[in-house]
């Protein structure tokens, strides 16, 4: 196994832009084609990842192995590399409790761990974070030195990095899920237009927070239900309330999903949610 090789399950647009960051620092870094979309390989190659073919191929290659899928299939994913021995870094949107059940089939199989989490876009320019917990934190973030990925060690316990994301994930997508719901429920009675009306004179930066939420929705909502849910998890771990991130996700599902490049209508958007209260 070259120390020098990086592998990537799977580059979907996160993974990629930060695969990319390690190849423009002289990485080798891999990834599997089988299975995967045209658009993941086309991702690939215009990222300068080198293709190993499938999973155990990369694993077998890799020193480091990232992470960075939907939620919904972090799990799978570590079961998939089970029997892994390098250092295997979960980027994922999950909860605290989620990321240590990965950890333990990670570390069973006589490999290590290091738990992640992303806040911010994709890193093409500053201004995207990469938090990191483990006592094999350092390393990783060393990786990331000198690129505009702001990789940060917070905890040497795993669980830490995925509880802040989950807990920065909370209002920035759990709020824009709440206002579109809000705005559902005023045209669901018969307020909307006073509603908005209102918020004009007396929240008028509602406005562009309302169609970009409707954008996230329509070009993302698919990817977040599952995230939603993991907060749900991560609040009732804590005691807390699970009940608004519960919502979330529904407000999620509800939203009608759009092409990535196309443009979200916030009118459809909120006809969707009121819809499925016919």
């Amino acid at each position: 196994m070259s120390l020098g090789v990086i592998g990537i399950l799977h580059p979907g647009e996160m993974g990629a832009a930060v695969a990319k960051l390690l190849a423009d620092r002289g990485h080798e870094v891999v990834y599997a084609s089988a299975g995967r979309s045209e658009a993941t390989v086309s991702r690939a190659k215009e990222a300068g990842l080198v293709d190993a073919g499938t999973v155990s191929e990369v694993v077998g290659r890799s020193s480091v192995v990232l992470s960075i899928c939907p939620p919904h299939g972090a799990v799978e994913l570590a079961r998939e590399v089970a029997g892994y021995g390098g250092t295997y870094v979960d980027a994922n949107a999950v909860s605290p409790d989620t990321v240590r059940s990965i950890a333990a089939l990670i570390e069973d199989g006589g490999g290590t761990f290091v738990d992640g989490g992303i806040v911010g876009g994709p890193p093409r320019r500053e201004g995207t974070r990469l938090y990191l917990s483990g006592a094999a934190a350092e390393p990783v973030a060393a990786l990331f030195a000198d690129t505009v990925l702001d990789a940060r060690t917070v905890s040497d316990e795993i669980g830490k990095a995925s509880a802040l994301k989950m807990a920065y994930a909370a209002w920035g997508k759990g709020s824009a899920a709440m206002l579109l719901a809000i705005q559902a429920l005023a045209r669901a009675e018969g307020v909307e237009d006073a509603l908005l009306a209102e918020w004009e004179l007396s929240q008028p930066q509602l406005a562009a927070r309302r169609e970009g939420a409707a954008t996230s929705a329509g070009h993302k909502g698919w990817r977040w239900i599952a995230e939603m849910e993991e907060i749900a998890a991560t609040f009732s771990s804590a005691g807390l309330p699970p009940g608004f991130h519960q919502a979330a996700a529904e407000i999620f599902a509800r939203s009608p999903r759009v092409a990535q490049n196309a443009p979200v209508d916030l009118d459809e958007v909120v006809a969707a949610l009121v819809a499925r209260n016919r």
